[in-house]
């Protein structure tokens, strides 16, 4: 029986890929910064609950260890959450903590692990970026430094990581249903941005968006497919608007992105 590690398993799409998973016959061991509130995950079998906040690199370490000494096949590196809204009115603390969250922890998880699979030689991180990690909405600039990077990374990771057969994937979603835009979602504002910043929610129709059922599918065919692929773009909004990017290329990408969203 293969066993998976999930951070940020709470809610939304990692609880959804735990319950997957365990219905798929794996064991899960699913962490989350407050696992005593959870009354779903530790009701299924084969299901640890294990605290962990990605921010903190001792609680980091020792919950590796801990499920190390269960046996792990395969990585998913998902907490995070956005920090959306013009630059000049987010602070530096802030800043900070979004790349702790979306970034340095995962990079600090993934570096805990990398030991552990070069042992064994076989192993398999999967990563949750998003369409946000190929091409960047206005006003968000702070969240896509985390998510283009750890495109970079990964892809950058699979070549050093592959010398010990160890697998390095990224699924990049579109809009999920979850409460991503609700708790998951850090929003400063500033009044010169207001109308810019009504104009980019506007867009965001969440009874398009895909469910986290749906995307949580996409994790476990990145986790089983075998394939040497790094990047998984899932979601049709996701697909559609990739597509166009790569048909008409960067720069006309953003010209048609600051016309459609802002009418520049």
């Amino acid at each position: 029986m293969s066993t998976i590690f999930i951070t940020g398993a709470s809610t939304g799409l990692g609880k959804a890929t735990a319950k997957l998973f365990q219905q798929q016959g794996w064991k899960v061991i699913a962490t989350m910064r407050n696992p005593e509130k959870d009354t779903e995950l530790r009701m299924l079998d084969n299901v640890t609950l294990l605290p962990l906040d990605v921010t903190k690199p001792e609680e980091i370490a020792n919950t590796v260890q801990q499920a190390i000494e269960q046996g792990v096949d395969v990585v998913f590196n998902n907490a995070g959450y956005g920090l959306v809204g013009p630059m000049e009115a987010i602070s530096d603390e802030k800043i900070v903590r979004q790349l702790e969250t979306n970034l340095l922890g995962v990079m600090r998880v993934t570096q805990a692990f990398i030991p552990y699979f070069r042992k064994r030689r076989k192993g398999l991180f999967i990563t949750t970026t998003s369409m946000g990690g190929l091409f960047a909405f206005p006003l968000g600039s702070i969240y896509h430094a985390t998510k283009f990077a750890l495109e970079g990374w990964s892809e950058s990771l699979s070549f050093e990581l592959g010398l010990f057969n160890i697998g390095v994937k990224t699924v990049a979603p579109g809009g999920i249903a979850t409460d991503f835009g609700g708790r998951s979602i850090d929003a400063p504002t500033h009044a010169a941005y207001d109308d810019a910043m009504q104009k980019l929610w506007s867009l965001f129709d969440v009874d398009k968006f895909s469910s986290a059922e749906q995307i949580a599918a996409v994790v476990y065919e990145a986790a089983t497919d075998g394939k040497d692929q790094v990047r998984y773009v899932a979601g049709e909004d996701a697909k559609a608007l990739y597509a166009r990017r790569l048909e008409v290329g960067n720069e006309a990408f953003r010209r048609e992105m600051g016309k459609n969203v802002l009418g520049l």
